[in-house]
C-alpha cells in the first residue's frame, strides 16, 4: 500500500500555504501520493476583502481544493498546518475538524500518522501550544503523532521546536526552514509507509 497523504492547511496571509507547499514537494519526491488541500474559509467576504493581503491570498489560492471528509477517509496520513490564534489553531481549521465526528465515530481517522506545523507573529506566540492542541485532537481520533523531535540537526537551526516546524509570519523561508519542513514531511511519509 502506498502512502496517501492529505496536506491540510489554513492560511490567511500565505505563510502556512507556503509551508504546506514546501511539504508537498518534499513528500512527492519521497514517493507519496499527495493532495494539497485548504480548510474552508469561515470569515465573511467583507472582512477578507477589507484587508489587501488576505484578499490577495484568497485570490492566489482560489484553485486549491477545500478539504472534505472524503479526503480524510482517502488518506492514510495527514500533515496539518495552521496558524496560531491565541495559543491554539485558527478557528477555520478547528471548524473543519469539528465536522469530522461521523468519520471519528466510525473509526475512519484511527491508526493514521499525523504531523503538524504552525506559525505566529512572533517567536513565542503560542506555537507549541497550537501544535499540542492539534495533537490532542489526533489522540482523540486514535491517530499516531509523528513529531519531528530532535531527529535532524536542522531542527536546532530553526528554533529547536520538537513538536513541529513553526515559522514567524512575515519572515522569508531560509534554506534551513525549508530543510526542516522537508525533514518533518519526509519523516511522516517514512512512518506512514511502515504502517501501511
Amino acid at each position: 500500500m502506498s502512502v496517501k497523504l492529505a496536506i491540510i492547511y489554513y492560511s490567511s496571509y500565505g505563510t502556512n500555504h507556503q509551508m504546506a507547499s514546501i511539504a508537498a514537494e518534499a513528500t512527492r519526491e519521497a514517493g507519496a501520493e499527495v493532495r494539497l488541500l485548504k480548510a474552508p474559509e469561515t470569515a465573511p467576504d467583507e472582512v477578507i476583502n477589507s484587508q489587501d493581503a488576505w484578499k490577495a491570498q484568497a485570490e492566489k489560492t482560489a484553485d486549491v481544493p477545500e478539504v472534505t471528509p472524503e479526503d480524510m477517509e482517502w488518506a492514510n496520513a495527514y500533515l496539518i498546518s495552521a496558524p496560531t490564534r491565541f495559543g491554539v489553531m485558527a478557528s477555520q481549521m478547528r471548524a473543519f475538524i469539528d465536522t469530522l465526528g461521523g468519520l471519528w465515530f466510525n473509526g475512519k481517522l484511527a491508526n493514521k500518522p499525523v504531523t503538524a506545523m504552525t506559525s505566529a507573529q512572533n517567536t513565542h506566540g503560542g506555537q507549541e501550544t497550537t501544535l499540542q492542541s492539534i495533537y490532542t485532537t489526533v489522540m482523540h481520533w486514535g491517530g499516531f503523532v509523528v513529531a519531528p523531535g530532535y531527529t535532524d540537526e536542522v531542527i536546532f537551526k530553526t528554533g529547536g521546536n520538537p513538536y513541529g516546524y513553526s515559522h514567524t509570519a512575515g519572515e522569508e523561508f531560509s534554506d534551513d526552514a525549508k530543510a526542516a519542513i522537508g525533514h518533518q514531511a519526509r519523516r511522516l511519509v517514512e512512518v506512514a509507509g511502515k504502517l501501511a
